[in-house]
């Protein structure tokens, strides 16, 4: 199965959480970039607030695509130990690539928040989304991240995913919804048509028009 871009893509998968849908205790953050298509498309089914959770892959010295693990908002940072151990990494290099990523992040929270704190967190039901699922490790990150905020309830939901992340989140997040799991992955942007990396504007553009679309439905409720 491909799809065709990541709008679809969010359509698709907002069929998987009608149950969601009208509640005002959900939350969909999306991971940018490529999550605020999908969320874009997933909040505005379930007539749910969006807005992102920043987080940032952490990659291997010359191999930059392979995740050695990601942080994320608030100081979090997960590390896969398997990778790290049989790459034989330093934590002079961990702490290198850290660093060159939390300044990438904290831009990219300045950007697209435009310093707005998260919103209230307690008790709320949480959909996470991202545009699909290799590794996981930035998912991981954005769930370590929610924990300390005590919500209800967080959801993991995406349009693809390698089966194995799929069941490992499982042991994370309260709910894990894989839309579509091909028993050879590969990579994300396979299952996609068309999968151009989303840009820095495009990210804003669907914030402002998300956050218009909600406050225009609460006024009309």
């Amino acid at each position: 199965m491909l799809y065709k871009n990541r709008t679809t893509a969010g359509q698709f998968l907002a069929k998987e959480l009608t149950a969601y849908a009208n509640r005002p205790d959900v939350l969909v953050l999306a991971l940018p970039r490529g999550g605020v298509p999908v969320g874009f498309e997933v909040a505005k089914a379930l007539n749910a607030p969006l807005d992102v959770l920043v987080v940032r892959k952490l990659g291997v010295p010359d191999q930059p695509e392979l995740a050695m693990g990601a942080i994320a908002t608030g100081g979090v940072r997960v590390l896969n130990q398997e990778i790290v151990r049989s790459l034989r990494l330093t934590d002079t290099e961990i702490s290198q690539e850290e660093a060159i990523q939390r300044q990438e992040l904290e831009r990219r929270s300045r950007l697209y928040r435009d310093n707005r704190p998260l919103p209230a967190l307690h008790g709320r039901t949480v959909i996470l989304v991202d545009d699909g699922l290799a590794t996981g490790a930035t998912m991981r990150a954005a769930i370590m991240a929610l924990l300390p905020h005590k919500v209800s309830r967080i959801v993991v939901a995406v349009p693809v995913a390698a089966p194995q992340t799929c069941q490992q989140l499982e042991l994370l997040a309260d709910e894990v919804i894989c839309a579509f799991t091909p028993t050879h992955f590969h990579s994300v942007g396979l299952w996609y048509e068309n999968f151009p990396q989303t840009t820095d504007e495009e990210v804003r553009d669907l914030l402002a028009k998300a956050a218009q679309r909600y406050q225009q439905s609460t006024i009309h409720a």
